[in-house]
């Protein structure tokens, strides 16, 4: 990925994991951004981080509660800022085909938020291969490892384990699904913790970093990149 990757599209500037994030990340020069994926209610892959819609929408109550039709009728902006107002919560596939259409790299994380690991997982797997981005500008990463170990068993994209912090048999799990990368709380994340990592051969980013000193502070110490809500400096 790249040094500066868009934290749920530019979770700082436009509201999160939605298309107005997207567009603006690649606006601002940004290369890569990573957007939450779950199933609601009937199965339909969306754009969404939490269980529940009180947070980042004008509706309250489970997202497990909406079918694809209910979609249109929720405002998922206007809570960030009036400019985005109407923006809505975005299927998967308009999503790939707009990161697509902009030439971006995506990091998609698997948030099961409850909903089956597998019906999730097979949705995923059949959206990424209609839409057909490149295997080298996409990687799927998650912190429930069952969802990635099933990811991993049924599809040949890049996989990234993401921890809270570095557990003792991260390099076990992460041979077990042929990561590429590994994912670490950037407050959790020792000197030592990057040496364990780069020395077996991972990539490393750190999540979520929004101050420019730190991102460079990370850099330096030998993290590949950064998530972040703000298009800082160097990407």
């Amino acid at each position: 990925m790249s040094r500066i990757i868009g934290h749920r599209g530019l979770a700082g500037e436009a509201p999160e994991n939605t298309l107005a994030g997207i567009r603006l990340a690649a606006e601002h020069g940004l290369k890569w951004v990573e957007v939450d994926v779950t199933l609601s209610g009937d199965g339909t892959l969306v754009l969404f981080h939490d269980r529940r819609l009180n947070r980042t929408t004008n509706k309250k109550g489970r997202l497990k509660t909406l079918t694809c039709s209910d979609l249109a009728t929720i405002d998922a902006g206007s809570w960030f800022s009036g400019q985005f107002s109407g923006e809505q919560i975005p299927q998967l596939g308009a999503a790939l085909k707009l990161i697509k259409e902009l030439g971006l790299g995506l990091n998609l994380e698997l948030k099961t938020n409850g909903c089956s690991k597998s019906r999730l997982v097979e949705a995923v797997v059949k959206t990424l291969a209609e839409v057909e981005l490149p295997n080298d500008r996409l990687l799927v990463s998650s912190f429930n490892y069952a969802a990635l170990v099933r990811f991993s068993d049924c599809s040949d994209i890049p996989v990234g384990c993401l921890f809270e912090r570095l557990p003792v048999n991260w390099h076990k799990k992460a041979l077990r699904v042929n990561a590429v990368s590994i994912h670490l709380n950037s407050k959790r994340t020792a000197k030592r913790h990057i040496s364990r990592v780069k020395s077996k051969g991972y990539e490393l980013y750190c999540y979520t970093v929004n101050s420019p000193a730190v991102a460079r502070q990370l850099i330096d110490d030998g993290v590949d990149g950064v998530f972040s809500d703000y298009p800082l400096a160097d990407h």
